[in-house]
Order: C-alpha cells, then sequence, then structure tokens
C-alpha cells in the first residue's frame, strides 16, 4: 500500500507540468499583444497630423492599456511558473528583475490585482477622455467593475497583512 501512494504522490507533483502550454500559450499571447502595439503606433504615428488632441490620448492610452496586460502577462507566466511549477535557475542574470527574489503566492496574487486594478483604471480614463461617445449605462459599469477591482485589492492585501502578522506571530 505504500508504494501505491507514492506513486500516486509523484503523480501528483508531476501533474504540475499540465500548467506548462498554459504558460507558453500566455508567451505567445504576449507577442500578439506586442504586435498589436506596433500596429497601434503605428497607426498614431502615421496619421498623427489629422488626429485631434482626443484622439491621440486615447490612442496613447491605449498603448498604455496592452503594456500593462503584457506586464501582468510576464508577471502570470514568470511568476506563475516559478511558484506552482519548477524553479527559474537565473540568479546572476544581471537583467533579472527585482521583484523576481521575492515572488511566492502571495506577492503573486497581490501583483494581478494591482494590475487588474490598473488596467481597469487605464480603461476608465479612455472612457472619460470619449464621455461623449460612451453610453451612461457602460460608464457606470466601467466604475462599478473598477471599484470591485478597488475592494478587492485593499481586501486581498489586508488578508494577505494578517496572515503575515500571524505568521510572524507564530514565531515569536
Amino acid at each position: 500500500m505504500e508504494m501505491v501512494e507514492k506513486r500516486i504522490e509523484q503523480l501528483i507533483f508531476f501533474s504540475r507540468w499540465i500548467q506548462m502550454p498554459v504558460y507558453l500559450g500566455l508567451i505567445i499571447a504576449s507577442i500578439l499583444y506586442a504586435v498589436k502595439f506596433m500596429v497601434q503606433l503605428w497607426y498614431l504615428v502615421s496619421n498623427f497630423s489629422i488626429l485631434n488632441e482626443n484622439m491621440i490620448m486615447l490612442s496613447v492610452l491605449g498603448l498604455i492599456d496592452i503594456s500593462m496586460v503584457i506586464n501582468l502577462l510576464v508577471v502570470v507566466f514568470i511568476g506563475g511558473y516559478g511558484t506552482f511549477v519548477s524553479k527559474i535557475e537565473f540568479d546572476s542574470h544581471t537583467d533579472k528583475p527585482d521583484w523576481l527574489t521575492k515572488i511566492n503566492a502571495s506577492t503573486l496574487k497581490i501583483k494581478l490585482i494591482i494590475s487588474l486594478v490598473s488596467i481597469s483604471g487605464v480603461h476608465l480614463l479612455k472612457t472619460f477622455v470619449d464621455i461623449h461617445n460612451v453610453p451612461l449605462q457602460d460608464a457606470l459599469l466601467q466604475i462599478g467593475i473598477h471599484l470591485v477591482f478597488l475592494i478587492s485589492a485593499v481586501l486581498l492585501a489586508y488578508t494577505d497583512k494578517i496572515m503575515h502578522f500571524d505568521t510572524i506571530s507564530e514565531k515569536h
């Protein structure tokens, strides 16, 4: 019976690799977003002289939005892989971002919700810049969604703080 239990545990441990195609897919999605960024940047550059200030601002906010989505994807596929699949060995690499040394499931959640709040904020700003062309119901829905993300971020950070405090208390 002990041998069966050991095999099951090995299978469970190995099953973490099932996530690999998901992370590879997110890398491909990042590439597609980078192409989309370049297409939008080209549109902005080539039509700059005929665009009014609001159209330029909306285009720039679109570029910022794409950048933030790519950042979110990078956090998910690097952080998720390193946290849930396998350790990434690049300790001596000179370009290693600082956040990678501190990544765990808790910090990953915080980074994700902050990214979602930021992306939602950019979408809301785009709505306010173009408020005359956005139905009131859509604007109110975006405000509601943004508030839900904000409240979720605060609650998640507070919960993380409580858990961190409990962990420190248990050590002393």
